[in-house]
């Protein structure tokens, strides 16, 4: 009989959570990993889920944050955005990259692999993922997160699926752009400035959408992934 479940690719809402486990009568755990180490944060029944984290780092797991802009391997303190870095002495942890020599390419800072990812964690040791540190916007200069905008966005009743990328402007400016598709029900000439308006209740001014494109459907891998970089391709 079904004991435990457990999820990983695209970020658990909340939503999908609570229908899992109605419809299921089992708690729903998520995990953060990637191939060079499989999962290494994940919930469980010893870390309940939260929404909007993935969890904490396994038990045995050597897991901290370092910083995005400079060389330091001092962690960083809870609230403090870095990169998610595991320690060389994981068991899990890759060797290394094939046939990689270049020191800068290695994905190690000293004792310390550095994943890509970007986080914070709270009081009570729970991550937050903010995405790869390569797909972070620049919104009038300001980092901002995509997962962040798209879990707003996700919330509002009028949205069936969103995604939101940076764009560059002529004037040099970056701004961020959402990509939705709307409820069946809805008609995209009525509904922009709803959706605008939803965004600008729950988000900074500067993490707001400021153009809305809606489409059929978002481009995903086979395995359901966003396919980020393909949304300029509806522009």
């Amino acid at each position: 009989s079904l004991r435990h479940c457990l999820c990983a690719g695209e970020a658990l809402t909340s939503d999908l959570h609570e229908v899992w486990v109605r419809e299921s009568g089992k708690e729903l755990f998520e995990a953060l990993g990637m191939s060079e180490v499989s999962t290494y944060i994940s919930s469980s029944s010893n870390f309940p889920y939260r929404s909007g984290s993935p969890g904490k780092p396994q038990k045995g797991r050597k897991v901290c944050l370092l910083p995005i802009d400079k060389e330091s391997t001092e962690p960083l303190e809870k609230g403090e955005e870095g990169y998610i870095a595991i320690h060389k002495t994981e068991p899990g942890l890759m060797l290394g990259y094939w046939n990689v020599e270049d020191k800068k390419h290695t994905g190690f800072r000293g004792d310390w692999f550095i994943t890509g990812d970007v986080a914070h964690y709270d009081e009570d040791g729970y991550y937050y993922y903010h995405g790869r540190n390569d797909e972070m916007m620049n919104s009038f200069g300001y980092r901002v997160s995509p997962l962040e905008v798209e879990r707003v966005l996700k919330q509002c009743l009028l949205v069936s699926d969103a995604a939101v990328t940076e764009i560059k402007k002529e004037n040099g400016i970056s701004l961020i752009a959402a990509f939705v598709v709307l409820q069946d029900s809805c008609n995209e000439t009525q509904v922009a400035e709803k959706i605008l308006q939803y965004c600008s209740e729950r988000l900074a001014r500067y993490k707001t959408p400021r153009e809305f494109h809606f489409v059929n459907k978002l481009p995903r891998n086979s395995n359901g992934k966003l396919k980020r970089k393909d949304l300029l391709l509806f522009l």
